[in-house]
This record gives C-alpha cells, structure tokens and sequence, in this order.
C-alpha cells in the first residue's frame, strides 16, 4: 500500500514516517526535502527567491535525487550532497515560498508521483493525500500546537548548533502555517478521508504505533 503523511509544519511528519517505513519495510519519500534543495540552490545561486520563473527555470536545469543510506535518506543537488545545509531556519522560510509556486509544485508533483508508482512508499509532505497521492491507502493527517512544534523546533536546532528563540520559531511556524494554508496550488489541508492525529501530548512512538495499528486494521 500508500501510505500518505501531511501536516503543518513541526508536526512531526518526516520522523514519523521514517520509522512508519522501517517498521514496515517500505520506501519513504520526504517531500519537504525537495522543496528545501530548491529553496537551498536559489540561495546558494543568488535567484531572487521571489521570482517564479527563475525558480522554476532552476529547478528544471538541475536534478534533485534522493538516496537511502542505511536508516537515513540523503538528499542531493545534481551530485552535492546538501542534506544537512538543507535544515537551516532561513532555508525553512525559503521552501515555504519555493513550494507556493504553480510551476514549481506541477514539476515536483511529476518527480513525486513518479517515486510513488512502484507501491509501498510512506511519502510525507502538505498536500500528499490531497494532491499527491490522492489514491493513498492510507492517509494520516498529523498536527500539533504551534507553542509544542517551536519547542520541538528549538531543540532540533540548539542540537545543531543554530542559535535563535521560542518567540521567533513560534512567529515563523505560524507564518509558515498561513502560506501554506493559503496558496492557491494544493494548499495544506486535511484530505476528507484522512485520519486526525493530534501529536502534542503524544510520544514520536506512539504515533507510530497508533499509525500501524490503522495500517493493520485496513490490510485485514
């Protein structure tokens, strides 16, 4: 089966459905990192981030791939690996305007659909089950407070060594829900036969469990 993962930012997503495809031995796809490799090389090329068609026009002269490496997911820009450059706050508030592009979301979706065609993919993102996937088996729709996602958030960067405050990420995720909310090309939005997993009060463990028990109950 398909299994379809969206939510807003912070949620949890792609730590979820990481561990959702290793317990089921399947193929996970993180949508969001493909968004950011666009959002990192417009940065990185100096392409107005605000100009359409040169995003798009970056996008389609460069190739974006994605590699399992063991138990983690790699992501290259044509042959550089920018996994880690990728998860930087200013490329987070990058991809969110990357990922409002009509042009930029209809390539992507090619390349997207285009992983998932072989079955047994757990692909997370805003629009899978809507958009992407709207044939899922599966379809999770995973939220959370937005003061418990800048917590998870700071933690995550502190780790890494970036220095910012609850305050800020708690303004940007919020900013960050709004365009997503609010673009006109497959905003974010709970697809009408998505599950509702509020996450805030939950263990990363938990969600999964509660994730493959559904995926259990729809394989009987």
């Amino acid at each position: 089966m398909n299994i379809a993962i969206d939510g807003p930012a912070g949620a949890g997503k792609s730590t979820v459905a990481k561990l959702v495809a290793k317990q089921l031995g399947y193929l996970y796809i993180d949508t969001g990192s493909m968004y950011r490799a666009l959002a990192w090389a417009a940065f990185a090329h100096q392409v107005p981030i605000d100009d359409e068609k040169a995003v798009y026009e970056l996008l389609m002269k460069n190739r974006i791939t994605l590699q399992r490496d063991g138990e983690t997911q790699r992501i290259f820009w044509n042959d550089q690996d920018i996994t880690d450059s990728i998860r930087t706050p200013q490329v987070s508030q990058y991809a969110s305007v990357v990922a409002s592009y009509a042009l930029v979301r209809q390539q992507m979706l090619v390349l997207q659909r285009e992983m998932a065609k072989g079955g047994n993919v757990v692909m997370d993102g805003r629009d899978i089950g809507t958009h992407v996937l709207p044939e899922a088996d599966v379809k999770i729709f995973l939220t959370a407070s937005i003061r418990k996602r800048a917590e998870r958030r700071l933690q995550e960067l502190l780790q890494k060594g970036h220095q910012t405050d609850l305050a800020s990420l708690e303004a940007e995720i919020a900013e960050r829900d709004k365009r997503d909310m609010e673009r006109e090309v497959a905003p974010l939005r709970q697809a009408e036969d998505a599950v509702l997993i509020d996450t805030s009060e939950l263990t990363i463990p938990q969600v999964v469990d509660e994730i493959l028990q559904i995926c259990k109950q729809l394989g009987e």
